[in-house]
């Protein structure tokens, strides 16, 4: 009985081992490059679904939520009018004031009066919001989006999730003029919109020690972009 409580005790420190490595897995993985690990294109096999689109207020334009179809083991049976089925669950995005949530392949953006649809990227991301600059557009007729996604496979584990560096983004409502304004390789904190001013205010931190995490040691990076200028201006600042 002694050996079995001991076997049993080595199981649950080997389990607890295994899930304290897997919560402490690094952000960016060094070997030597400078790069991240490239992303093939989405697996063929994979079916791709469109939420049905929206339109933010006072635009032209048409957004399709893209993302692959979410295959959920919750054993939920057939009911009518649910948009789940058996244990498929068709939903893939949330929508509130000006803002889209959720973990997308891409948008797809459509004008009004056209049948033409055309993709914010080609590349493989993971958009995690897209939020409409309702204020900036009703001061200046600048219809911007930002979006939080993740662009770049950091950690070189083969895939885009959120173990990897979240990116600061912007574009036209259009979808078109779709920008990068963090840098590569490093984590965007947080952006906040200043109204008063257009200015579109955020922070990255930059992994300084090459450790492979963010901590305390390494460095805060502050800019802010004037949304009112036809030209996206990436303006570093000092608080600090």
């Amino acid at each position: 009985m002694k050996k079995l409580h001991i076997t049993i005790l080595g199981i649950a420190i080997l389990l607890l081992t295994s899930c304290k490595e897997e919560v402490e897995k690094p952000k960016v993985t060094y070997d030597g490059a400078s790069r991240a690990k490239e992303i093939a294109k989405a697996d063929s096999t994979q079916i791709q679904i469109a939420d049905l689109p929206l339109q933010m207020e006072g635009t032209d334009y048409l957004i399709h939520p893209v993302a692959d179809l979410s295959i959920r083991e919750k054993g939920i049976k057939s009911r009518y009018g649910s948009s789940s089925v058996n244990d498929l669950s068709f939903t893939i995005s949330n929508y509130g004031e000006y803002e889209i949530t959720g973990f997308l392949q891409n948008l797809k953006f459509q004008k009004v009066d056209s049948d033409s649809i055309r993709k914010l990227t080609d590349k493989p991301v993971l958009i995690q919001t897209a939020t409409y600059l309702k204020s900036v557009a009703d001061k200046t007729n600048n219809q911007i989006m930002v979006y939080t996604m993740v662009d770049m496979d950091t950690n070189k584990d083969g895939k885009l999730d959120t173990s990897d560096i979240k990116a600061l983004y912007l574009s036209e409502i259009s979808g078109e003029k779709f920008t990068k304004i963090s840098s590569d390789f490093q984590e965007l904190i947080d952006w906040k919109l200043i109204g008063s001013k257009n200015r579109l205010y955020y922070r990255t931190v930059e992994d300084t020690n090459k450790n492979g995490e963010f901590d305390k040691k390494d460095v805060v990076n502050y800019y802010y972009i004037d949304l009112s200028k036809k030209e996206w201006k990436i303006i570093g600042y000092e608080p600090v």
